[in-house]
């Protein structure tokens, strides 16, 4: 076993032994129903009273698998608004996120596998985070601390069989992306986010989710819809320009780490939404550490020459040394490379 193996160990068995230890003054339910999140059938995924289902307008690529998002927040407390980052919400507080595959992307009535659901909860000491892994009779989901691989199969939007094996991450892994300042946050809610419509269950047409989150109780502070920012959706042009399309993926998929604060701030690159330097953002900058993860490449993104830029070649390798996200990906997301080929080849 190689020094970089064993070290990948020692550094995960240190965090089960942590996280064991943390609980011991708090009992961790073994299996999802045990929260009471869901109502009846837990697989059928329908939230029980104060677990209020939720969306993004553009989400975080997972290897093409689909999310189920919720969010329960503390009785008679609020989320504060702001527009600037991703809530901050209140001690009490759980996300849940489920994780599955439709059986056809075709034909969603064709049935799904649910893979994972995974909480974070904010306690008093800060948020923490907890995986589920759903069994094969698809009734429940366990307690998951070390991680786990799980070879799924479906039919894709052109009708293609695909076939690859799904990640699921241990806690190290999740403290590794969900991280700014060496704290755990969570990624995705923001007001930019949020802001797009949902339809809840019992209405007859959807309803913009800030506006139903501040007439519920769950936001307050908000201003007009019309000043709130909003994110683009990534594939539907009417939405935004091939820019601020383009930088939004860039803001979901890699900012989290790619930013002053996160886990990769020595590569000196911020790619977050509200990132107005070029050279911040990668554009004609030469990479700090320089390796295979360059593909020979000089700089980050080459203005108008997508197929030299290292921000392609690093979103196009599978090879664990030079891929890029490190987490959560094991295949090629194809269609927000083309995205993102196109908007370099379009600068100047």
């Amino acid at each position: 076993m190689s020094v970089k193996k064993i070290f990948l160990l020692g550094a995960l068995l240190l965090t089960f032994w942590l996280t064991l230890a943390s609980w011991q003054t708090k009992v961790v339910p073994e299996k999802l129903s045990d929260y009471g999140f869901f109502v009846a059938d837990i697989s059928r995924q329908h939230p029980a009273p104060g677990v209020v289902p939720y969306t993004l307008n553009t989400p975080l690529f997972s290897d093409y698998a689909e999310k189920l998002r919720f969010i329960k927040l503390p009785s008679r407390k609020s989320v504060i608004y702001n527009d600037t980052a991703v809530l901050n919400f209140p001690v009490g507080t759980t996300l849940i996120k489920t994780f599955y595959y439709p059986n056809d992307f075709r034909n969603q009535s064709k049935g799904r596998r649910l893979l994972e659901t995974r909480l974070l909860t904010h306690e008093s000491e800060g948020w923490k985070a907890l995986v589920y892994v759903w069994n094969q009779e698809q009734d429940d989901a366990l307690l998951e601390v070390a991680g786990e691989s799980k070879a799924v199969q479906y039919v894709d939007d052109q009708g293609n069989t695909r076939q690859q094996n799904y990640l699921i991450p241990n806690l190290n892994q999740c403290n590794g992306c969900h991280n700014r300042k060496e704290v755990m946050v969570p990624i995705g809610p923001s007001v930019r986010q949020l802001n797009g419509n949902f339809l809840y269950k019992g209405s007859p047409a959807s309803e913009n989710q800030l506006l139903y989150w501040q007439r519920t109780g769950m936001l307050a502070g908000m201003p007009p819809l019309a000043d709130c920012p909003k994110a683009p959706v990534w594939n539907k042009p009417e939405t935004g320009s091939l820019n601020d399309r383009a930088r939004a993926w860039l803001d979901i998929n890699c900012a989290h780490c790619h930013n002053p604060d996160g886990p990769a701030m020595t590569s000196g690159l911020n790619l977050s939404y509200s990132e107005k330097n070029p050279t911040a953002l990668g554009i004609l900058k030469s990479p700090v550490a320089a390796g295979r993860g360059s593909g020979g490449r000089a700089f980050d993104i080459v203005p108008g020459k997508p197929e030299q830029s290292i921000l392609i070649y690093r979103l196009h390798s599978t090879d664990p040394g030079a891929m890029m996200p490190e987490l959560g990906r094991k295949v090629v997301h194809a269609e927000s490379l083309d995205l993102l080929k196109a908007w370099i080849k379009a600068m100047q």
